[in-house]
C-alpha cells in the first residue's frame, strides 16, 4: 500500500511572501497518462502527484464524509479538477482506492480527501477519475 507522503496542511494567518526566498519552477509540458489505465495510473502516481478531472457536481460526492466512496452515482461528466497523491486499500472493507486531495477545505471528507474506489482498466473510473490524469513537466 502507498499513501501520500504530498499532505496539503491548511493555517489560518497572513502570507509571509519573501521576495529573497522565492522560487520559481516553469512547467515547460505535461505528460498525458494512459486514460482509463489503472496500472498506467498507479506507475505516475508512484512519482509525483497527479491531476485528474471528475465529475463533483452530485450529491453522493459532495456530501462525502469518510470511507470509500465506491458508487456509480457519482457519474463521469468531468466538471472539477483535483489531485491524486496516493493508492492504498481500504482494511475494513478491501477496496483498492485513490487518494485525492480536493480544494474544498480541511472541513469537507477525511480533511479535504476523498478515497476514491479503483475500478478495473478499460473503465473510466467512480466519478470519471480515471478519464484523463496527466501531470507537469518541469
Amino acid at each position: 500500500m502507498l499513501e501520500s507522503s504530498y499532505a496539503y496542511t491548511a493555517l489560518d494567518g497572513t502570507c509571509a511572501y519573501s521576495q529573497a526566498k522565492a522560487t520559481s519552477v516553469i512547467v515547460t509540458d505535461y505528460v498525458n497518462v494512459t486514460a482509463n489505465s489503472v496500472t498506467s495510473l498507479k506507475a505516475a502516481v508512484a512519482q509525483q502527484p497527479v491531476s485528474v478531472s471528475i465529475e463533483a457536481d452530485k450529491l453522493v460526492f459532495q456530501m462525502y464524509n469518510g470511507g470509500v466512496l465506491n458508487s456509480v452515482k457519482c457519474g463521469t461528466t468531468l466538471d472539477h479538477a483535483v489531485l491524486v497523491t496516493g493508492y492504498g486499500t481500504d482494511a475494513a472493507t478491501g477496496l483498492d482506492y485513490w487518494l485525492v486531495k480536493n480544494s474544498w477545505a480541511a472541513s469537507w471528507g477525511e480533511a479535504g480527501y476523498i478515497r476514491i474506489a479503483q475500478t478495473v482498466d478499460g473503465d473510466a473510473g467512480i466519478c470519471g477519475i480515471q478519464s484523463g490524469p496527466l501531470y507537469p513537466v518541469v
